[in-house]
């Protein structure tokens, strides 16, 4: 699970990238495209196509840093926001669940207590 310090964000790109892009490609999206700051020290997640490849993009303080991931099956839970270019922030949570390939925008919960004690 990568963990999130306190205080940083989450940005997932909204939409598909192409996943032949590098750092200094991806820097360029975040800046031109998400008008954000890729030096801030904020996380910018980015998917492909087909959905089986994820990209995070994160300044750790002297250098960018790129975590990648590819699921063997399935694929990463994306959203889809018609006419909207941008994206959406996520919690540390979500990340974690989007990493591990589960459908974070409502993961189920599967048990609950019925009685105290």
């Amino acid at each position: 699970m990568m963990m999130v310090p306190a205080g940083v964000k989450v940005h997932l790109a909204l939409g598909y990238t192409d996943m032949r892009k590098g750092l200094d490609g991806l820097a360029m999206l975040v800046q031109g495209t998400l008008k954000q700051d890729p030096f801030s020290g904020h996380l910018f997640a980015f998917r492909g196509r087909r959905a089986s490849m994820l990209k995070i993009l994160f300044w750790d303080g002297n250098g960018l840093c790129l975590f990648t991931k590819r699921l063997d099956q399935g694929g990463f839970v994306w959203p889809v926001m018609a006419g909207f270019d941008g994206s959406i922030t996520l919690t540390p949570a979500q990340l974690a669940m989007l990493i591990e390939g589960i459908d974070w925008r409502a993961p189920e919960r599967v048990w609950k207590p019925a009685l105290a004690g």
